[in-house]
């Protein structure tokens, strides 16, 4: 799908075409951030980060709570004694079920999570809570599935570094909301975050800014007032038209980052993402 959108530009008015299903993606994400589409690069190499971390703590059987289209499948699998996936769009998982035959994935909404309790050794869920409306039956179901002493690990937006309203997230989190929560289900909770070197903290400021002139028009502030569903699509075309802007603006900056340029920090205030760490 692409839209014609006419913006000023460079005090002109200039006519941008915007694509809300970059080439080569198959599937209609909220979000939208493909490891196909060079506009999402910083984005993606920002999500991947979390899986490179995380093979550190793979071992034993292995849980993924939402993989979407698999992005860091490959970082864990091979880690892995056995593999298990869930995530409510079957078309994707239907690929992943060809290019892992040696794992296994399971489609449905969630919570509940349709497998076995004390069944696994890690579970991993990244960029998920934040689009769980009941969050804590979320983790409650993950504190269910884990083994005795599993760990499970998390990530989600650090509110108080997020853009503008993202009105496909139930809710965003400070470190010290997510933890809370979880040292109500959790023997043992630990925050930490990720966060970007200098390259990736420029690319974040001029987003920063960038999005900052889309906002200045909203002088009734309907981002926080209307209905999340009134805001989704609006915020699907300038999220796209947002990061073409930025990559010909800086392409050397935008395709240069990658999951290197992401940093596991213990500052859970100033990070980008919440790394949260727990053990049933």
């Amino acid at each position: 799908m692409v839209t014609e959108i006419s913006v000023f530009q460079n005090s002109k008015l200039e006519t941008i075409y915007v694509s809300l299903r970059p080439e080569n993606m198959s599937i209609y994400a909220t979000e939208i951030t493909s490891e196909t589409e060079a506009s999402d690069n910083p984005i993606h190499h920002r999500l991947l980060k979390a899986y490179t971390i995380a093979r550190d703590y793979i071992s034993g059987d292995v849980l993924e709570v939402g993989c979407g289209e698999g992005r860091g499948i490959s970082q864990l699998i091979d880690k892995s004694k056995s593999f298990t996936a869930l995530d409510k769009i079957d078309e994707a998982l239907q690929k992943l079920r060809g290019t892992y035959p040696q794992a296994t994935f399971i489609s449905g909404n969630f919570p509940p999570f349709a497998v076995p309790a004390n069944a696994y050794d890690v579970v991993v869920s990244f960029q998920v809570i934040e689009h769980i409306r009941d969050d804590s039956s979320f983790l409650r179901e993950i504190h269910r599935v884990l083994k005795p002493g599993g760990k499970a690990l998390l990530t989600t937006p650090n509110r108080p570094l997020s853009l503008t309203r993202n009105p496909w997230h139930e809710r965003e989190y400070t470190g010290d909301e997510l933890l809370a929560l979880a040292k109500n289900i959790f023997q043992e909770a630990t925050m930490k975050g990720i966060t970007g070197n200098e390259k990736v903290m420029h690319y974040h400021n001029q987003n920063r800014e960038s999005v900052r002139r889309f906002t200045r028009w909203d002088i009734f502030d309907l981002q926080h007032r209307l209905p999340a569903s009134f805001l989704r699509m609006p915020y699907e075309i300038l999220n796209r038209m947002n990061r073409k802007k930025l990559k010909a603006g800086n392409d050397a900056l935008v395709m240069g980052i990658t999951h290197e340029d992401y940093l596991l920090t213990d500052d859970s205030v100033n990070c980008l993402d919440l790394f949260l760490e727990v053990r049933k």
